[in-house]
């Protein structure tokens, strides 16, 4: 909970604001931008507000501060907030929201799909917490949980317990520990099903694995993602904890695959057409080498 004696001075006075313990993990501003900004190594409110709707995304991001960092002045209801999630983005792919501190803020997502298809998977773990298990729950539940990297697991074991559904993740991630049900190996894609492509892309971590659904969206994990200031896509080489070297072959196998989504775990959501998509991925290739 926010505690107002520890509301950050870049903060805009008004209802709403971001206390000291900040990590800086992006979500509000991502979810919020009108309210939300980077003051340097943290986030703070910048303007407060007006509007029924910009009130409405300031309560998703406060929902979904994985450090419970965001707060209200007065007792505000975010019922409303907490119904938003899980938030549609594209057809059947929707934002979890409920980010996890143990993942940095890192976002999950839910792909919506009927049993006869292979049913809903979750990618990487959201903040295990009743409201969002409701909302899964209601929308079919999770029949795969598909992990990208160790990094963004979180409360993936309560998850896969409560809705009894095997997990999927690299060995080289430390798969064997965390009893994963179903263990990717080696760096050739791996066809989950008619729909979703299971593609390891070592480097962020020695088992990084990104997911391809339809040829359309690829879910990234830590691996790409857009960056809004450079208005390129980017790999994290500052956060490239294993080899920058692997990470950037990864990158180029990824030209052999068409998207048009990318939806990371950290940095910012892109969609363009998918020759758009491919010269902007051959150009991040270009930049890592």
């Amino acid at each position: 909970m926010a505690l107002l004696d520890r509301r950050l001075p870049d903060n805009v006075e008004g209802e709403f604001f971001v206390d000291a313990s900040c990590i800086d993990c992006d979500a509000c501003r991502q979810i919020a931008p009108a309210t939300f900004r980077d003051h340097g190594g943290q986030s703070s409110v910048h303007a407060q507000p007006l509007t029924d709707e910009a009130r409405q995304r300031a309560l998703m991001a406060l929902v979904a501060c994985p450090t419970a960092s965001i707060g209200t002045v007065s007792r505000v209801d975010a019922r409303a907030a907490v119904r938003a999630f899980p938030e549609r983005i594209v057809d059947g792919v929707h934002f979890c929201g409920f980010t996890a501190e143990a993942s940095f803020g890192a976002w999950s997502y839910l792909i919506v799909r009927p049993e006869h298809l292979g049913g809903n998977v979750l990618v990487d773990s959201p903040r295990f917490t009743a409201p969002l298990v409701r909302q899964l729950e209601g929308m079919g539940g999770v029949s795969l949980m598909f992990l990208t990297h160790i990094d963004d697991v979180a409360d993936h074991a309560r998850f896969a317990a409560h809705f009894e559904c095997p997990r999927m993740m690299h060995a080289e991630d430390g798969a064997a520990g965390l009893g994963i049900e179903r263990v990717v190996k080696g760096t050739t894609a791996v066809p989950i099903d008619d729909d979703l492509v299971c593609l390891p892309t070592p480097g962020h971590t020695r088992g990084h694995q990104v997911l391809l659904y339809r040829r359309r969206v690829l879910f990234t994990g830590d691996h790409l993602a857009w960056s809004p200031t450079r208005r390129r896509l980017i790999g994290f080489r500052d956060a490239c904890w294993y080899s920058w070297a692997e990470q950037t072959r990864s990158m180029a196998r990824l030209l052999d695959h068409d998207f048009e989504w990318v939806l990371p775990g950290h940095g910012r959501i892109h969609h363009a057409p998918r020759d758009v998509m491919r010269e902007a991925l051959r150009a991040c290739v270009a930049e890592m080498r």
